[in-house]
């Protein structure tokens, strides 16, 4: 019997769904998962709300859907370094994800998803914006599908390196460097999504420099556009799961000096292919 207790809320048309009528305390069941994998795949990104967690359970659900990525040099919580720390008040230098970004597209197989779950919120802000990179693809024309579809990207971690130590990271591994597609399909939906990122991406291989610049300029404009948007309104115990292989998110950080905090686990991916 299908679980009629399960409603699925979808945002906007491309991107973004919220799931209710789920106790993530409790492992998902084989028809549970696959009701939240399917809606995943289909939205994106999905949210569920009053999802009081504590930190082996956090892990848990991540755990079923794969094995957890473990980032190169952020803060951890509890010295667990599958429990990425996202924190930013009236200290810190910095709030984390305010560029729109893929998580950790350096990697040789980035993240296939990340499952934050926000526990202490500002009084008003500190929203996030998810886009999607599907409607991105579709949005242009034929010619530059077909121009971009063979191309490929450096991504690389420089940016990071001893970015985290002044809020508590420290390295673990070094920041990896890979060529990725500038269009990745995604592996399970076969469809095709942009794959490039300001924070991380360096150059499209093959071009001169002042070509790769303007046509990343170009992809970064063109995928912030507000058309493949959904923007997410945090609560206490809030808890976003987005797909990396498709989406791009930003944190604004609108909020200081209060206090945003939270918890995210991320689960490792595969190697983007054309």
């Amino acid at each position: 019997m299908p679980n009629n207790s399960i409603r699925i809320e979808p945002l906007t048309r491309h991107i973004g769904a919220e799931i209710h009528g789920l106790d993530l305390r409790q492992p998902l069941t084989g028809e549970s998962f696959e009701i939240v994998h399917r809606a995943l795949l289909d939205n994106l990104v999905v949210f569920f709300r009053d999802q009081d967690l504590t930190h082996d359970q956090h892990v848990a659900m991540g755990s079923q859907f794969g094995e957890l990525h473990i980032h190169p040099s952020a803060p951890c919580v509890d010295d667990r370094p599958e429990l990425m720390k996202i924190h930013a008040d009236d200290t810190t230098p910095f709030a984390e994800g305010t560029h729109w970004h893929s998580d950790v597209s350096c990697d040789a197989q980035p993240p296939m998803g990340s499952i934050l779950r926000l526990t202490t919120l500002p009084e008003v802000g500190g929203d996030t914006i998810f886009a999607s990179m599907y409607a991105a693809y579709d949005a242009l024309s034929d010619a530059l599908k077909a121009f971009l579809d063979p191309l490929t990207a450096l991504h690389t971690g420089r940016i990071y390196e001893g970015r985290y130590e002044p809020i508590g990271g420290g390295p673990r591994r070094e920041y990896e460097e890979n060529e990725h597609p500038v269009i990745r399909t995604h592996p399970e939906t076969g469809r095709k999504a942009i794959y490039v990122s300001a924070p991380f991406t360096d150059h499209i291989v093959g071009l001169k420099s002042s070509e790769s610049d303007v046509l990343l300029k170009f992809l970064y404009q063109h995928c912030a556009n507000t058309e493949f948007q959904c923007r997410f309104k945090w609560e206490e115990n809030s808890v976003a799961f987005w797909d990396n292989r498709c989406v791009q998110h930003l944190a604004i950080w609108d909020y200081y000096p209060q206090t945003r905090s939270g918890v995210r686990v991320t689960i490792k991916g595969d190697t983007p292919f054309h």
